[in-house]
């Protein structure tokens, strides 16, 4: 396996922003995730690839909490996500403890799974209120901010059914970062749109990662952004990393053959 690049973060030994150890995920008979471990640096732009089905959704779906994972365990900036106790005594946690931990992360999906009926900007404040317990007006401030950061203030009072697909992707990347999480997931988030729109989001993700200090855990079909904006790349396939490094190496000199593979069928097309 190619040796990831060893950022400032981590060779100076800080606390990952995401710790993956021994994480074991299986749908039936399917094992998705399989003794997996990753660690990913505060700040870091990670970009996984990988074929259909081979699982590297559900590494994102996990973090969320949105799918469960069977074993292992899971560490955001160092606090246990599915375990409460000490290192020798490790229990699983309640839900208010999960819920508190993942507060720190936001994810954007696919499909936008924007409200229909509120606006733009109602769509980014309700976090905020509901969850922070933000005021109204310091809310709106800040999805203000947040329009005007994806380009998308003179939309703040459309409702999604007035919005293109590209632009509505922009509203949930707004809305996913008005709750602050130090980590941010996006599964496949220009997959659904018109090649013509997938430029507007992805400057929004370049913009994003060009700060660095968020951490990004992207999944991604889109070969140039992720040379182009990933820190390190992730190969996945049967459930574990089978290949990983700078993007520039992992892309132009893959030395896995399911690598090589996977990447000559991408660019063929």
């Amino acid at each position: 396996m190619t040796e990831p690049e060893q950022t400032p973060e981590s060779s100076e030994g800080a606390i990952p922003a995401v710790s993956m150890k021994g994480v074991t995920k299986a749908f039936g008979d399917h094992v998705v995730l399989r003794e997996l471990d990753l660690d990913v640096a505060p700040g870091e732009a990670v970009v996984i690839i990988g074929p259909s089905g081979s699982g590297k959704t559900t590494i994102l779906r996990v973090i969320m909490t949105l799918e469960r994972i069977d074993s292992g365990t899971i560490e955001i900036s160092g606090e246990h996500l599915y375990h409460e106790g000490t290192e020798s005594d490790l229990r699983p946690a309640g839900e208010k403890h999960i819920r508190r931990v993942r507060q720190h992360v936001g994810m954007v999906f696919q499909h936008f799974n924007l409200f229909p009926h509120m606006s733009a900007l109602e769509n980014i404040t309700l976090a905020p209120i509901k969850t922070l317990g933000m005021d109204k007006d310091r809310a709106n401030d800040l999805a203000l901010e947040l329009l005007d950061k994806v380009g998308l203030r003179s939309k703040a009072n459309h409702t999604p059914g007035q919005l293109s697909g590209g632009q509505k992707q922009r509203v949930a990347i707004a809305r996913s970062l008005a709750t602050e999480p130090s980590v941010m997931l996006f599964d496949e988030v220009t997959s659904a749109l018109d090649p013509e729109l997938v430029g507007d989001v992805l400057a929004v993700l370049r913009d994003i990662a060009d700060e660095g200090n968020t951490t990004m855990m992207l999944v991604t079909h889109e070969m140039g952004f992720a040379r182009e904006v990933a820190d390190r790349l992730l190969m996945f396939d049967g459930g574990q990393i089978i290949e990983e490094g700078r993007p520039a190496d992992v892309l132009s000199n893959p030395q896995n053959e399911r690598t090589k593979s996977f990447l000559g069928a991408v660019f063929d097309h």
